[in-house]
């Protein structure tokens, strides 16, 4: 849904995805707006799904999960149902954290959390390898991390006829 946003709009969004637990005086204080007007923002920014929910970002290695891992799935095939029950199984598996359709020689990438290779082998030999239609997986491990956020880029998008930020 496209909605028309305002600068005090692209503020809230933008302060909402860095601290997503404070309150919504705090916001308000944080973009020059009380607190009323900023839950009503809020309320309306959610209601059109622009904002989708507000988590705890938990740290995976701290709890343990040290692995991560990248697989590129090809299924043998693209007619019929292999591409639903692919993805249909695919959601089954809490070790999948993301799963991306892609184009090109690859029809899948997802990204996969584990403890250690031991666990990855087996999810792989028990799990993955077995999931409707499957040709192929490659997987790769991370090595370390350069750069890893979920704060989206706002500066320089526009909803509405407003700059944003």
């Amino acid at each position: 849904m496209q909605m028309k946003l305002d600068q005090l709009d692209w503020k809230i969004l933008d302060v909402l995805q860095r601290q997503g637990d404070i309150s919504a005086a705090e916001v308000g204080e944080a973009v020059g707006l009380s607190q009323s007007p900023c839950w009503r923002r809020i309320q309306r920014l959610e209601q059109a799904g622009l904002i989708k929910r507000r988590v705890a970002l938990l740290d995976r290695r701290e709890l343990g999960l040290n692995l991560l891992i990248f697989a590129h799935v090809k299924l043998e095939a693209h007619g019929g149902n292999s591409m639903d029950a692919f993805r249909t199984a695919i959601s089954d598996i809490p070790e999948v954290q993301e799963c991306y359709v892609l184009m090109g020689q690859v029809d899948f990438l997802l990204r996969i959390v584990a403890r250690d290779v031991e666990a990855y082998e087996s999810l792989f030999f028990e799990r993955l390898s077995r999931l409707p239609g499957v040709r192929e997986i490659n997987s790769m491990m991370a090595v370390s991390t350069v750069k890893e956020t979920t704060e989206l880029p706002l500066a320089g998008l526009t909803l509405s006829t407003q700059p944003p930020l």
